[in-house]
This record gives C-alpha cells, structure tokens and sequence, in this order.
C-alpha cells in the first residue's frame, strides 16, 4: 500500500515539529536545515517551497503554539463558574498544556529570545496578545460580577511578564534535552500563578 500524501500543510507542521525537537535537543543556535529536514524527512528543496529561513520556521512553530494556547486559555476560563474558579481553571488548563508539549515549551520560552530581532519582536508582541486575552476575559467576567473592575492593558502585561518569569525559572536547569523531568514542574506553578492573577484583580488603585 502507498504511503499517504503529505499535504502542503501537514509538511509545514512536520518542518515546524522537527524544529522543536531540534531545538530542545540541542539549542536553536546549533540546529541546522539540515537537522530539520532529516527529522522532518523531506528535502531542502522542499523546506525551502515552506519557510527561507530557518528564522522563519521558528517563528511559525511560535505563532502556532501561542496561538494554541490563547484558545485553551479563553476555553478554560469563559464559563459560568465564579470568577476565582475562572481563574484556577484558565491557569490550570495554561500550565497543563506547557506540560504537555515540552519540546515547544522550551522553544516557546528560551529559545525563541536567541533568535534574531524579528523572533524577539514577535515574543514582544504575543506577550501583548497574551495580556489582551486577560484584559477580554476580565471584561466577560464583569458582565456576571460588577465589582470586578477593570484591567488594563499594562496591569495585564505586568501579570503575564511575571508568569513569564515563574516559567522561566521552573525550567531553567534544563540545558539539553526537554524530556520527562519537565512534568509536575509547571503545573507546580499554579497556587502562585493564580495568586499573582488574584492580587493585582483585587488590589488595584
């Protein structure tokens, strides 16, 4: 039986994927082409149709994984349940999705900043994309809770740059590989993440 065709689209996510596990392998810096398409097991030829950079691969593979994980986020904290639970829910659902990608965690996170100015603009500007997600599932929550006030956009960025942080951290002994070690690490996170969340909601001037 003949293999399937791959389509346009699914070789863009086999270049996108391989570049993850490239990268937590052994560091953005030493990944090469060549790396990606013998992972990915398509030619450079064919790399070259999708991506001209291997910038721009990764920048793909980010934009693919925040934007995943914009949807959790809003998915896991728009419901009907106060909004304290909201909050344990949104943070519960980010940290366990980290968790569940290790690979493109570290990318997401370390990796990504060694990357050119064009990769750290583009973190800057989904760490703003990040924190409108927060300022929207403010604004749904007051329509149930009238004493929430609202948050803005600078209170927003200051809450994601510190959970930003307590990321960073949790996995900074990490020097190769992301493997198994990660679990439990972030999900570790989530009584601080959700205090942090908390006290800047309930002690706004």
């Amino acid at each position: 039986m003949a293999a399937p065709t791959r389509t346009p689209e699914s070789v863009r996510r086999d270049l996108t994927t391989a570049l993850a596990a490239c990268v937590a392998e052994k560091g953005y810096a030493s990944t090469t082409i060549a790396d990606i398409v013998a992972l990915a097991r398509v030619s450079k030829r064919t790399f070259y149709e999708h991506f001209t950079t291997k910038e721009e691969c990764l920048t793909a593979l980010y934009e693919h994984v925040c934007d995943r994980l914009m949807l959790i986020i809003r998915a896991a904290a728009s419901g009907d349940q106060p909004w304290p639970q909201r909050i344990s829910d949104g943070a519960a659902a980010y940290l366990g999705a980290l968790e569940t990608m290790p690979a493109f965690t570290r990318t997401m996170l370390i990796e990504v900043q060694a990357a050119g100015h064009r990769a750290f603009r583009l973190r800057q500007l989904t760490l703003q994309r990040f924190a409108g997600t927060l300022v929207d599932l403010v604004e749904v929550g007051r329509l149930s809770d009238p004493d929430l006030r609202p948050l803005s956009q600078a209170q927003a960025l200051a809450i994601v740059g510190g959970i930003n942080e307590l990321l960073l951290h949790a996995i900074d002994p990490y020097t190769g590989s992301a493997g198994a070690d990660v679990e439990g690490r972030f999900a570790a996170l989530h009584t601080d993440v959700v205090r942090l969340i908390s006290a800047v909601l309930n002690h706004r001037g």
